[in-house]
């Protein structure tokens, strides 16, 4: 998820869906080297003010003190990269923030020539805080590099030459795979159906979904499997099932019956277990031991590995120093590599390495991890001087189109996923190290984009403003399938949430939702407290009821100090 705005502003939103929930926050905050590269009430600020480091510290620990919020108190971590300008003070400020927190600094190589810089040397690292808070769940790795952790594959076909109906794969690969929408796991492999029969045709499963091989296009393909291989795979853990789009509910991926043989000859070994149980499975390769505080990675080189991958994702863009992909992959997978379904926020996004870096990570293990970056539409101080002169505005086409958002993140994220750049040209290259695969093949990955809006209190309250506080009731409820973004009818239910809209509809709504698996919360529109207790204690055991628009507006009038 990609949110275009200011993000102090934006974390403050945040806090109403995801406080005290978030697993992992990555920040690459501005480095006040005073070259314009941030603003302070709105004014860039430069080398030249004498009061610029008191004026960063300022604007980090507002945004600091709202992050500590959002971070499980339990198990999370936040990571800052920052360069020796500000190192010393962001130390302090962080021990002083996060008192019960274990911190730690890292120094990572970044440029291995070294860049020219006023002092006695060229630097070629920069330094990295890792704060801990609660239980310590670090991933460790086999010395010498990453774990070889065996690939998975997609368990729908994917060539024409295997659609439904062709020689290849037969008959026996296109049958139903039933889900239960409560837990994301199979209860149920269906027969195959014969060449003709309609789908829609297979028997029902209570409490279940069934899903077939369909491609977006809607051609139905064949499952990779048999359904008897598919259920043998699944039974010990070899098969992994994480949510997918309308045409397909769930995405499946499994292992080899290659890798299967060799766990069981005692070639690979398997370390553990993900949520949604299946096996983590690695190569016996070196031995297991703590990294030092000192990386210098090849893989970390933001020249050839951020500048140059991003020059492939969208030629022609410069963005000022991107950071490696791969060097931001290896930090988060230290602490959320055993945590498949992490959210993840990075309010520094810049360019979207951190919801590239994150893709890469679920595309490697089959995880369902999340991330929400936040960045505003800014152009760089020489563009603004130049549009001024012009008598151009923020608000004006011009001036947004160069923005960081919508010319550069929204464009990365984009062509990551399609494979495709900006011009719809095939991505040339490859992704390396730890998963190795064509760019152009792109991500199996959802990605949505908002713009954060202002929004009169009153409009809210006097249900005028649904559209735009929509995303927020979708992100508290998991962010996950259909959002309700419009009032089309007295109710509505979606894949993890429902809205009352109107109080005469609540039997209907209340029935609707006892035969709605899957749901977690239940909005109540309504001006009555009477009305919310009534329909509240009807709910389906399980549900949480919320009441709109009171708990709403109650939520950012506390983070604004105003209840």
């Amino acid at each position: 998820m990609i949110i275009n705005g200011e993000n102090f502003h934006a974390l403050e939103t945040l806090l109403y869906a995801y406080e005290g929930k978030v697993d992992c926050i990555y920040i690459d905050p501005p480095y006040n080297k005073g070259a314009k590269d941030w603003k302070y009430n709105n004014d860039f600020v430069d080398s030249e003010d004498a009061y610029r480091h008191s004026k960063w510290l300022a604007f980090i620990e507002r945004r600091l003190r709202l992050a500590k919020r959002l971070l499980n108190p339990e198990n999370s971590v936040l990571i800052v990269t920052i360069d020796e300008t500000e190192y010393l003070r962001l130390g302090l400020l962080l021990e002083q923030i996060f008192t019960n927190a274990q911190i730690q600094m890292i120094s990572s190589v970044i440029n291995p020539s070294g860049a020219k810089r006023a002092g006695l040397f060229s630097r070629s690292d920069e330094y990295i805080f890792m704060v801990v808070l609660g239980a310590e769940t670090v991933q460790y790795f086999a010395e010498g590099g990453d774990p070889k952790e065996k690939r998975w594959w997609y368990l729908r076909r994917t060539d024409l030459s295997s659609r439904r109906g062709t020689k290849k794969g037969g008959v026996r690969q296109f049958y139903p795979i039933y889900v239960s929408p409560l837990t994301n796991r199979i209860v149920h492999i269906g027969e195959a159906l014969a060449p003709g029969v309609d789908r829609s045709s297979v028997p029902r499963v209570e409490g279940a979904v069934p899903v077939f091989p369909v491609r977006e296009d809607g051609i139905e393909m064949n499952w990779g499997l048999t359904a008897p291989s598919l259920q043998r795979l699944y039974d010990y853990g070899f098969v992994r099932v994480s949510p997918g789009h309308d045409y397909q509910p769930y995405i499946f991926k499994y292992l080899s019956e290659e890798t299967v043989e060799k766990v069981e000859s005692g070639e690979l070994s398997v370390i553990g277990s993900r949520e949604d149980g299946s096996k983590i499975v690695v190569s016996d390769e070196g031995k297991i031991i703590r990294p030092t505080t000192a990386w210098s990675v090849s893989s970390h080189d933001a020249g050839q590995y951020g500048t140059s991958l991003l020059g492939a994702l969208i030629p022609g863009r410069r963005f000022p120093f991107p950071k490696s992909l791969y060097a931001v992959e290896d930090a988060l997978r230290y602490f959320i590599g055993k945590k498949p379904s992490a959210l993840i926020v990075d309010f520094f996004s810049g360019s979207g390495t951190t919801a590239h870096a994150v893709m890469r990570l679920n595309h490697h293990d089959g995880g369902q991890r999340r991330c929400i970056c936040i960045t505003n539409n800014e152009v760089s101080a020489g563009e603004q001087e130049i549009f001024l002169k012009q008598m151009l505005r923020p608000s004006d086409d011009e001036w947004k189109a160069l923005g960081i958002c919508d010319y550069i993140t929204k464009p990365r994220i984009t062509a990551a996923i399609t494979g495709k750049t900006p011009e719809g040209n095939d991505i040339k290259g490859d992704y390396l190290f730890t998963d190795e695969f064509s760019m152009v093949e792109g991500f199996e990955e959802n990605a949505i984009f908002y713009n954060l809006t202002y929004q009169d209190e009153l409009s809210v309250e006097l249900d005028r403003a649904f559209a735009e506080i929509a995303p927020l009731l979708w992100m508290r409820a998991g962010s996950q399938g259909r959002c309700i973004s419009e009032r089309k009818a007295d109710f509505d239910i979606a894949k993890n949430y429902g809205i009352l809209f109107d109080y005469h509809a609540a039997n209907a709504f209340l029935s609707a939702l006892s035969n709605s698996a899957g749901v977690k919360i239940a909005y109540i529109v309504t001006n009555q407290d009477s009305r919310f207790q009534d329909i509240a204690q009807k709910l389906p055991e399980g549900i949480k009821s919320i009441r709109l628009y009171e708990s709403y507006i109650r939520s950012f009038k506390i983070n604004q100090g105003e209840a």
